[in-house]
């Protein structure tokens, strides 16, 4: 009966034997940027930069080497610099960090707020350069 066919004993299924794929050789270039990223032990920068900052201002600040980007709240110094030296490829200089609290706005009658957020100014060594906006 087909019913009971799940009570029969099946014999055990045999594993294939495995095939050996010839390894891949990896360029020099890349494993010189594994040991670079290992060296510094930072490369999640996006869990510190959230976006470029772009405004009149920031786009001004720019001929003196200083880019401006927006933040998380509990990232420091060291942090950033790290994130933009290993992101963009350049030797940062200086970080200087910029807390902009939350205002209330007021619409009518109704009252509310608009959100605070973190900001950092970062400058670069001279003659390099970050393109935020590719074109």
């Amino acid at each position: 009966m087909a019913i009971f066919d799940f009570l029969k004993k099946k014999p055990a299924p045999t594993k294939p034997a495995k095939i050996e794929e010839p390894k891949k050789e990896v360029k020099k270039e890349v494993k010189k940027e594994i040991k670079k990223s290992k060296k510094t032990g930072f490369n999640l920068s996006w869990r510190v930069l959230k976006e470029p900052h772009i405004s009149e201002k920031a786009t001004d600040l720019t001929k003196e080497n200083k880019y401006i980007f927006r933040i998380f709240p509990k990232v420091n110094k060291n942090e950033i610099k790290k994130a933009v030296e290993n992101l963009y490829g350049v030797d940062v200089l200086d970080v200087k960090v910029i807390n902009l609290p939350r205002k209330q706005k007021r619409r009518g009658r109704v009252t509310g707020w608009r959100k605070g957020y973190k900001k950092a100014i970062v400058k670069i060594k001279e003659g390099q350069k970050i393109e935020l906006l590719p074109r």
